[in-house]
């Protein structure tokens, strides 16, 4: 089963859980992943994924910001902000 995909399989410990794996079997160690969009951290708070998310925004809005200062057209700005702004948002 892991012998298929040991490159793309990690393992988080979010409690300290004891299991007894093969010893040709080593699995890195993260502290944090994304699954399905959501950065998961092994302390179970939400700090990195709000911090990766508000990264996200902010550099979309600077964007944003240098699409208006060029010119571009109001229907543009919104066109790209509903289709690059608010989608990371929610």
């Amino acid at each position: 089963m892991i012998a298929n995909g040991r490159k793309k399989t990690r393992e988080m410990l979010i409690a300290p859980i004891h299991k007894d794996l093969p010893q040709s079997v080593t699995l890195e160690q993260v502290m944090t992943f994304k699954l399905l969009g959501v950065h998961v951290a092994n302390d179970l708070k939400w700090t990195y994924h709000v911090d990766a998310v508000t990264s996200q925004i902010s550099s979309r809005l600077y964007f944003l910001k240098q699409l208006k200062r060029s010119g571009a057209e109001p229907d543009d700005l919104l066109c790209f902000y509903t289709t690059a702004v608010h989608p990371g948002a929610e």
